[in-house]
């Protein structure tokens, strides 16, 4: 079984606001963050139905970084679709609710 990984809206525009706010502060960092974030991919393309957070949302952290990927797995369709990537320093009340 081989899943395919869907990337929301949200988590896409959240990760372009990350490489943006990392390319301000370094050369490097913005190309290590999305090497990082591929590794997370293939983690949990590699491992889907580890990680349980909360009922049917899964999470995972990006090594090195202080962000979240949050995804749900659908079985039927083989899928992952990524909802968020969440800063882990920002305020918990602004987590991504997802229910």
């Amino acid at each position: 079984m081989e899943y395919k990984l869907i990337v929301s809206k949200r988590a896409q525009k959240e990760i372009e606001n990350a490489i943006d706010f990392y390319s301000e502060a370094s050369n490097i960092a913005p190309a290590k963050f999305i090497e990082n974030l591929e590794k997370s991919y293939q983690d949990i393309l590699r491992k889907p139905h580890q990680r349980l957070h909360y009922k049917n949302v899964r999470a995972i952290k990006i090594t090195k970084f202080p962000y979240n990927l949050y995804f749900i797995i659908n079985d039927e369709k083989l899928s992952i679709r990524i909802l968020s990537c969440f800063h882990q320093k920002r305020n918990p009340t602004k987590r991504p609710r997802f229910i």
